[in-house]
């Protein structure tokens, strides 16, 4: 599964590195790309738990004082050759 996190208060590159070691800390992430504003996730965790595993994302930021304030699925990418 792969989700887009929109978050806002991210204004510097700290706090980029802040969020992603949040994340990487969410059980289920096997991937992030952290930009200011919006994280790209790949997640193992199945369909199921979704609501649940986006309490614990944004739950994650919230404790960073920052807010996820979109979650969008997003399509399943193939692999480039």
């Amino acid at each position: 599964m792969r989700l887009e996190l929109m978050i806002s208060g991210m204004v510097a590159v700290h706090a980029k590195h802040a969020v992603f070691a949040a994340l990487a800390g969410v059980e289920g992430v096997t991937r992030a790309e952290v930009e200011l504003g919006r994280a790209e996730l790949e997640l193992s965790r199945s369909e199921a738990e979704i609501d649940a595993v986006v309490a614990e994302l944004r739950a994650a930021i919230a404790a960073l004082g920052f807010a996820v304030t979109d979650v969008r699925r997003l399509a399943r990418q193939l692999p480039t050759l």
